[in-house]
């Protein structure tokens, strides 16, 4: 009997053979935590006299879900961070070079890796091939210190796709209503792996399907590595980086789904969970204060084109804040070097600088009381924008800038056809 991708990995990293459902402890490749988990890391090892990174040059300490800090205590954490990278030569992205998985994407992570990150969305790296998953930080500091991790392997679902996406419809709407199908905890510690057409879809799609995945419960969301992955580390100058992961014709999994996308509508999720998705003409009308592109979600390069496309030559509606955040100082540029930037001041938008910004609620785009705001990220749960009077809806970054230009949720074939 065949293995999963996600069994393959796992036993790459234990040097023997792994099924679902077992208990293993496994070296990493790499591990990485933020400026909100990662003092706690920190605290935990040197409560444990592990001051230490057994993998330095793979071991990065972010500071993006409050760059610049909004605050003194979050300053204290940051240095917290900096202090550790000196003692122990790991990495660190500072302030303003982007969100960690966007830049994990870029420069580190590599098809077949095993990575864990103190922060849940680290299953965005199981786009390229990586099993990479989210943890809690005292889990994440040990393996920084040490270089191995405990886990259970998953069981996994299959989900097959075929067919195109047309015009007005992306991956974001996708994944939203996947989740809307399968349930918020309908896919709980199971390793998601995609199947079937993926041709059809760009590695800035897989990036957004695999970052979601933990919002149906799963513990990874898995590509399997093709040309389409080759070309994408070639363009990051690290196409020595690639290798071949895929699961065994035989393999084994516990459910099976399949999806034609040419079917799939501009969706959006409504307050207050991930899964209360609607097709979008039913949120039609819904008026919004406050309009949010980026995150680690939908702030690629990609994402860009296709809100400034919308934008271009349209002002965003009076009394609606429309912020646009680059995922990465990488992205940043290219956007500069495209006149996207240009596109998006014109239009009356905010540009800030890369970072995870209002997405995590600290600083940056905090809701008032009863305010809506239509964004891009990953999650709309009650105060996740820094106020529980607020309300947060999900969208792709075309129906976002669409919804920016009327000042109410909007079709954004209504612009594209």
């Amino acid at each position: 009997m065949g293995l999963t991708i996600a069994e393959k990995i796992i036993s790459d990293h234990t040097g023997k053979r792994v099924k679902a459902d077992e208990l293993v402890v496994a070296e990493v490749d790499g591990s990485l935590v933020q400026d909100g988990t990662g003092p706690l890391s920190i605290t935990q090892l040197e409560e444990s006299d592990l001051v230490r990174a057994k993998i330095p040059e793979r071991t990065v300490l972010f500071i993006d879900h409050a760059a610049p800090s909004p605050r003194k205590e979050l300053s204290n954490g940051h240095q917290k961070l900096r202090e550790f990278a000196r003692k122990t030569g790991a990495i660190l992205s500072e302030v303003g070079e982007g969100v960690c998985h966007q830049r994990m994407v870029e420069d580190w992570a590599r098809p077949g890796d095993l990575i864990v990150g103190a922060d849940s969305h680290t299953c965005t790296y199981g786009a390229l091939g990586a099993f990479s998953t989210g943890m809690g930080s005292t889990d994440v500091a040990y393996a920084m210190a040490l270089g191995k991790v405990w886990l259970r392997v998953p069981r996994g679902f299959r989900v097959t796709l075929k067919g195109r996406f047309k015009p007005g419809s992306y991956a974001k709407d996708f994944i939203l209503s996947f989740i809307g199908q399968i349930g918020a905890d309908g896919a709980t510690y199971r390793a998601l792996e995609f199947s079937g057409e993926l041709e059809n879809l760009r590695m800035d799609e897989r990036f957004t399907i695999s970052n979601m995945a933990v919002e149906a419960g799963a513990k990874a969301g898995l590509f399997p590595s093709d040309e389409l992955t080759r070309e994408y580390l070639r363009e990051q100058g690290r196409e020595g980086d690639f290798r071949e992961v895929r699961p065994d014709p035989d393999a084994q999994y516990e459910r099976e789904m399949e999806f034609d996308l040419s079917e799939i509508e501009p969706t959006v999720s409504f307050p207050h969970t991930v899964d209360n998705t609607k097709g979008v003409r039913e949120a039609e009308g819904i008026k919004i204060d406050q309009a949010f592109i980026g995150t680690c979600t939908n702030g690629r390069i990609e994402d860009l084109r296709v809100a400034a496309k919308i934008l271009k030559g349209n002002k965003v509606a009076k009394w609606v804040r429309l912020l646009v955040i680059p995922a990465s100082r990488k992205t940043f540029l290219r956007a500069l070097r495209e006149e996207l930037i240009e596109t998006f001041m014109e239009a009356g938008a905010l540009i800030l600088a890369p970072g995870c910004g209002p997405c995590v609620g600290v600083h940056e785009g905090a809701l008032g009381d009863g305010e809506v705001c239509l964004s891009t990220q990953n999650r709309n749960f009650k105060g996740r924008m820094g106020n529980p009077q607020g309300f947060i809806y999900l969208a792709s970054p075309a129906t976002v800038a669409a919804s920016a230009i009327k000042g109410e949720i909007t079709d954004p074939r209504e612009f594209i056809l």
